[in-house]
């Protein structure tokens, strides 16, 4: 079902870059129940306090699952975008480079995160999700994505942590 609803746009965001948008997934309710109880049921043992979400589809997976699951929700954002002080960690993407923040958090130390998003690509996003959650004395309880591109090898930056993608292209 994610397969036949994802939509793929080339040369997006710049040429040469095939872009997996799973927003139609998203949008058909019962896709979307699936994604989200696969996702939860990848980490049933794991157990977790709270969800966070990668700006800005994580945050639409993040929401859900924390509703699903009774726990609270995380927001992982780009640089600049958090109106209090913040934790910031550099990463490479497969195309350029970027910044993201987190905010402090009402949770306690040692809590344990799952960290939600769409794609796994480079894992560089993860990896810096991963960095600003220790800042903050938080604990990855894993990663779960719905598309992973194998290709660009992600999970090596991601070496040590539990990782479930629904789907590997």
């Amino acid at each position: 079902m994610i397969s036949n609803l994802c939509a793929t746009v080339p040369d997006y965001p710049e040429p040469g870059v095939l872009f997996q948008d799973l927003t139609p997934v998203f949008a058909d309710g019962p896709a979307m129940r699936l994604v989200i109880d696969a996702l939860l049921g990848a980490f049933p043992e794991a157990g977790f306090d709270a969800v966070a979400g990668v700006e800005a589809r994580g945050f639409l997976l993040a929401g859900a699952a924390a509703y699903a699951s009774g726990t609270g929700t995380l927001t992982i954002r780009k640089a600049g975008k958090l109106p209090r002080a913040t934790y910031r960690e550099q990463y490479q993407l497969e195309y350029g480079q970027s910044a993201i923040e987190l905010s402090p958090v009402d949770l306690p130390a040692g809590s344990r995160v799952l960290v939600l998003d769409d794609v796994l690509a480079t894992g560089g996003t993860f990896a810096a999700t991963a960095r600003l959650l220790q800042q903050a004395g938080l604990e990855v309880a894993g990663f779960g994505v719905v598309l992973e591109l194998s290709e660009l090898g992600g999970r090596s930056a991601l070496a040590g942590y539990p990782v479930h993608s629904l789907l590997q292209i």
